[in-house]
């Protein structure tokens, strides 16, 4: 297919952000606020109380596009974004739908979208991976939402760790000249000595191409993770500190810089399996969250945007669920599979615009149902790939990330 993107952008904010209390407006809610409603979670059919919103929400862009006061700085970008507000999965448990969210299979481990994605187009740069994985702790499901499961090795997500040092090692350990070059070019015709001699082995191959990959980043990754070259004006747009080197702001601009350079999937976690935005006592714990990740993300889009990067380059935002109507614990909200928001810019999406809605309350799907096999496939679809073909063999029988599911959400590409 011909490809609108070349590259995404992945930011995914764990343990279940409220549509209703940020990008999905819900007058009704705050004249229920204190009712009884027969919706509970989002597979549940217990009775609770309604709970209104905790912000008041706020035209963005010159499209008008509702979002809450807790993203004061992505309201202002929505002319370029497409909420869709009519998202599904089919689980209520943190592991289990993040898991979904990531390779979409919510029960078993499967490779995640990024391996699917290095897998389908591969690299762009021979000194850097394909697919990065920008975390500064796990979130629920772990190392699993990067895993390349089946697929080769050489699909599984780099790991990069905000702070002095965000990988390991990278360092060369000589200075010598040529020294480590005769060195690789030694190992690397014993290793395919080895390979030969006991026939085809992707787990073997994959291990040789990650001594190549690892030798060639650590001339091209060190450059990548400092970002003194960038100029004061964009450090601010990301709300950083010249010298920084962590912090979500920290996150975003390196994931600019990769994707600059060819990087072909770039996740970003926002959170880890302890502290995220499963707010169950206090919805008002929310605003930590979104204060954390509101500018930069919002920055992020102006820089790519400004650089002519925003066109072929597809950010998206997703969590795993969305949370209850009603009211769980004293403040709090339950986890709710039944609906929930996401959003996409750039890469050929049409901006300015929703799809799909809930009801009233923000209950259930009213129109235009999503699921995440119809996420993915649309997120395949913007690189060039057909969503049913992209497959590979394994216990007999061709697997896909879509399973035998998905849709492309036409309406929403430009």
């Amino acid at each position: 297919l011909p490809a609108r993107a070349q590259r995404v952008i992945f930011i995914f904010s764990n343990g279940g952000v409220s549509h209703m209390d940020t990008f999905d407006h819900k007058p009704e809610l705050y004249r229920a606020d204190g009712k009884k409603t027969g919706i509970g979670g989002g597979l549940s059919n217990q009775q609770r109380i309604l709970l209104r919103p905790g912000w008041q929400f706020r035209p963005g862009g010159q499209c008008g596009t509702m979002v809450s006061d807790l993203f004061p700085h992505l309201r202002e970008c929505m002319d370029d974004i497409c909420v869709i507000r009519s998202m599904k999965g089919n689980d209520n448990e943190h592991y289990n739908a993040t898991l979904g969210i990531h390779t979409g299979s919510f029960f078993f481990s499967r490779p995640g979208i990024g391996s699917w994605v290095s897998y389908g187009l591969g690299t762009l740069n021979r000194n850097l991976p394909s697919f990065v994985v920008l975390a500064a702790a796990m979130p629920y499901a772990g190392t699993q939402i990067f895993s390349n499961d089946f697929l080769p090795a050489y699909h599984q997500g780099v790991r990069v760790i905000p702070g002095p040092e965000p990988i390991a090692n990278l360092d060369r350990r000589s200075s010598t000249t040529g020294l480590q070059e005769l060195e690789n070019g030694l190992t690397e015709a014993f290793n395919r000595r080895h390979l030969d001699a006991r026939g085809h082995d992707s787990r073997l191959d994959a291990r040789i191409r990650s001594f190549e990959t690892a030798f060639h980043m650590q001339s091209g990754a060190r450059e990548v993770f400092n970002t003194d070259s960038e100029t004061d004006e964009t450090l601010a747009l990301y709300g950083m500190k010249r010298g920084q080197s962590d912090g979500f702001g920290w996150q975003c601009l390196v994931a600019r810089r990769m994707a600059e350079r060819g990087v072909r999937f770039v996740e970003i976690v926002d959170g880890s399996s302890s502290h995220n935005w499963d707010q169950h006592g206090d919805m008002a714990e929310h605003a930590q969250h979104a204060r954390n990740i509101d500018q930069p993300v919002a920055g992020l889009l102006r820089d790519l945007k400004r650089r002519g990067m925003l066109d072929d380059t597809l950010v998206v935002w997703t969590t795993e669920f969305g949370r209850t109507p009603g009211v769980d614990g004293t403040k709090g909200r339950g986890h709710h599979s039944a609906c929930f928001s996401s959003w996409m810019a750039g890469g050929g999406i049409k901006g300015g615009i929703t799809h799909g809605s809930t009801d009233d309350t923000g209950a259930t799907v009213a129109s235009n149902l999503v699921h995440v096999h119809d996420f993915h496939a649309t997120i395949l679809h913007l690189l060039g790939i057909n969503h049913e073909r992209l497959t590979f063999r394994h216990g007999g029988r061709d697997f896909r990330l879509t399973d035998v599911h998905g849709h492309v959400v036409h309406q929403i590409l430009a």
